[in-house]
């Protein structure tokens, strides 16, 4: 019943009443933003690029800390969030499943320009938080001419603040709040920043730290814990600006975050706010960013050369409910696994960008990047080894420190090596001030190594039985290619630009991650492509007091790269390049300011996407999934409102916001009845300013207590398990600022 309250309100207000798509900013003053995501500066509203920005001023107005919190309210967006840092973001509905792309993901994700995500299975997805962030840069569509791989559906690129050699500055956070069934721990941050010149004007170093909890909300009654779900951020960012002379400056970034999961998010979904398993799975990870950029005015252009070394780490422990080789499936003696993974991530790029806004702009560069990762799994089970011992003749008699060496029942190591080398360019030509066409392109050279071991054991050969031998594979390839990209461009007044898009993404293939188990496994998988139509338009009305972005768009996916899975009790994974698809759809996005304190946005997206093309699996009902099929995930609607009334004029400056969002349901994986969305989560946020310098935040989030479904991969097993929209949570927020 509370549901179809909430749905009937919804209704009720749709289109009235989240972030909008493109967020305010405090320059220029219109309410537009400057953005890079062509890497030059560029007005958002002049920008032929279907794409959303979110400015750090709007973030923290919205109490974002997480891109849970901000990337849904996005169109064209949805959040496949599951495990807390290696959450993935899928942009217009690009993406065969709804928990972890097996291989390189469909979104490419960076910071300040520097990519996050290595090719592969990602060992972490940093989910930044929004602290002292300029703005976040969301673009939709696949990028490959700019970025190169791993932009199939889009990117996102955080860009954070860095020292300012011109002033001082300093800003403080801290946050306390209260979930529903915390059992009483309380949510609580502390953040703070400072800015200090060395030398006026040419000198600066920048400094924030911050640390955050949320409580955890799921009780776990197998290992006696309510809450148990903890979840610690903390981070620290550093950066050092120098600009020797005027046309120069050097950048110096460093950038930490670790997070720290006591128990995995994931519940039992048929017992609401309940995960039950033998014991806790705690996961942490974390990255550290070095980089150095430099950027040169020259007389003809821009110079700008970076440089960068990113290190992650990720340990996991899952718990499993299966017997294997002892038959005990509760408690410490039940099996589980533990997962470690390591990778480093070398990027260089350079180019060089014209001057001006003549009849001829171009830009010309290269990038590479080596990314060399390291992962080992392995699942134990107390007792093992003794129990194979005192039983020979159930395990074909072979002895305990033959197929258990430990109690360890299975192991997985793979090693990876790719490197990525590129040659990109746009030239655009404006012959009058009204129509400009430009063209752009890349030029990719990648290649991978890979191995993979199944380490024998009790469970290393499965599904052969117990084998006292190791299986694996090895490969080593490479492939070369061109992106292109078209877009036809026209301006007929400086409040009005309308765009048509060509443009290709595509993402890098490598090794299969069960390569040598089972002969029907190929030992690598290929890359697959996309091939994008768009048409845009965004429009300024009433003086600026209405703002249109509007996209129309359709995707064809060639050759998928789709993460299949074995029968039980392993589910082992595998990748299958099989299969098409096609998505199609319309991005909506509007801001109305009807009085000088009253704003509303809305942010709508309606797409269809579905298989084009037969593509099999093995394993599933009729061999594979028909053309017509739903890709996972993939919402047809999804809408988020935002109603503010900001009283700057008035004495305490006070604000009250209301943002709503509606996901449609969804299929969570191929030949899987379960669904997520279908749900309405309405928030509510007021502030007041102290002493000019204070500014005090009070939030309600998930009023009405939602039981939002976000995912549910695997309902195949012995109990169906799925990730949920965080409870009520209300709490309030003290900023300080200089």
């Amino acid at each position: 019943m509370k549901a179809a309250r909430t749905s009937v309100l919804a209704l009720a207000i749709g289109g009235i009443a989240g972030i909008s798509g493109t967020a305010h900013a405090e320059e220029p003053a219109d309410g537009d933003i400057i953005v890079t995501a062509t890497k030059r500066e560029e007005s958002i509203r002049q920008t032929p690029l279907a794409m959303s920005a979110v400015t750090g001023e709007d973030l923290a107005a919205a109490n974002a800390n997480s891109l849970s919190d901000y990337i849904v309210r996005l169109p064209g967006v949805v959040f496949n969030d599951y495990q807390p840092g290696i959450s993935e973001v899928v942009i217009r509905g690009i993406a065969a499943t709804t928990y972890h792309e097996q291989g390189q993901t469909t979104v490419g994700y960076y910071l300040n320009d520097i990519p996050l995500v290595e090719p592969g299975f990602p060992i972490g997805i940093p989910d930044v938080d929004t602290f002292d962030i300029d703005r976040v840069e969301v673009l939709r569509g696949p990028q490959g001419t700019l970025f190169g791989s791993s932009t199939l559906g889009g990117l996102v690129n955080y860009i954070v603040k860095t020292a300012d050699p011109t002033k001082f500055d300093a800003a403080a956070q801290g946050l306390v709040g209260y979930t529903k069934n915390a059992d009483g721990e309380l949510n609580y941050a502390a953040k703070a920043m400072i800015n200090v010149p060395i030398i006026a004007d040419k000198l600066a170093v920048r400094v924030m730290a911050l640390q955050r909890v949320d409580a955890g909300y799921l009780d776990n009654p197998g290992t006696g814990v309510d809450g148990a779900n903890d979840f610690r951020t903390r981070g620290l960012r550093g950066s050092v600006v120098f600009t020797p002379a005027e046309g120069s400056k050097i950048t110096y970034l460093l950038t930490y975050q670790e997070t720290k999961l006591d128990d995995q998010t994931y519940l039992d979904l048929d017992n609401p706010y309940i995960r039950n398993t033998p014991r806790a799975e705690p996961q942490e990870t974390d990255f550290l960013l070095n980089s150095l950029r430099v950027d040169q005015d020259l007389s003809f252009g821009t110079l700008t050369v970076l440089g960068s070394i990113v290190e992650k780490n990720n340990t996991t422990v899952f718990s499993y409910p299966y017997a294997y080789v002892t038959g005990v499936t509760t408690g410490d003696e039940a099996a589980y696994s533990l997962g470690d993974a390591h990778a480093n991530i070398k990027s260089a790029e350079a180019r060089l960008a014209s001057n001006g806004t003549g009849m001829f702009r171009w830009l010309i560069g290269t990038s590479y990047m080596r990314a060399k990762k390291t992962s080992y799994d392995q699942i134990f089970q107390a007792g093992a080894a003794d129990f194979i011992d005192a039983n020979p003749g159930l395990f074909g008699g072979f002895t305990g420190a033959q197929l258990t060496p430990g109690d360890r029942l299975y192991g997985y190591l793979s090693d990876t090596v790719n490197e990525d080398f590129g040659i990109f360019g746009e030239l655009a030509i404006r012959p009058v001030d009204e129509f400009e066409i430009s063209f752009g392109g890349r030029y990719f050279w990648n290649s991978y190594r890979g191995t993979v071991l199944n380490q024998a054991g009790a469970l290393g050969g499965y599904p052969g039985g117990y084998t006292p031998t190791d299986s694996g594979g090895r490969v080593s390839q490479s492939e070369d290619g061109f992106t292109p990209k078209v877009t036809i461009t026209a301006r007929p007044t400086d409040t009005v630009m309308a765009y048509m898009t060509y443009s290709r993404g595509y993402r890098v293939g490598g090794i299969n991650p069960n390569a040598g188990l089972l002969p029907s496994i190929p030992a690598a998988y290929d890359s697959d492509t996309v091939d994008n139509y768009e048409a845009g338009v965004k429009v300024s009305l009433f003086e600026n007091r209405m703002y249109v972005d509007a996209t129309v768009f359709t995707i064809d996916w060639k050759d998928i790269q789709a993460r299949l899975f074995g029968p039980e009790p392993s589910y082992y994974s595998y990748v299958s390049n099989a299969g098409s698809a096609n998505v199609s759809g319309v991005e909506f996005s509007t801001t109305v300011e009807p009085l000088p304190y009253l704003s509303v946005s809305t942010n709508l997206t309606y797409q269809d996407a579905q298989l084009t093309d037969f593509l099999p699996d093995t394993f599933a009902a009729g061999g594979g999934y028909a053309s017509g099929t739903r890709l996972p995930g993939s919402s047809k609607w999804s809408i988020a409102n935002n109603v503010k009334l900001d009283l700057a004029d008035v004495s305490g400056k006070p604000t009250i916001e209301i943002a709503h969002r509606y996901l449609s349901s969804a299929p969570v994986a191929f030949g899987n009845d379960a669904t997520r969305g279908n749900f309405n989560i309405f928030d509510l946020r007021a502030s007041v300013t102290l002493m000019e310098k204070f500014r005090i935040l009070a939030f309600a989030n998930n009023i009405f207590d939602e039981y939002g479904i976000l995912n549910a991969p695997f309902t195949s097993q012995v109990t169906p398990a799925g990730s949920i929209v965080r409870p009520r949570t209300i709490g309030i927020r003290l900023d300080w600022s200089l």
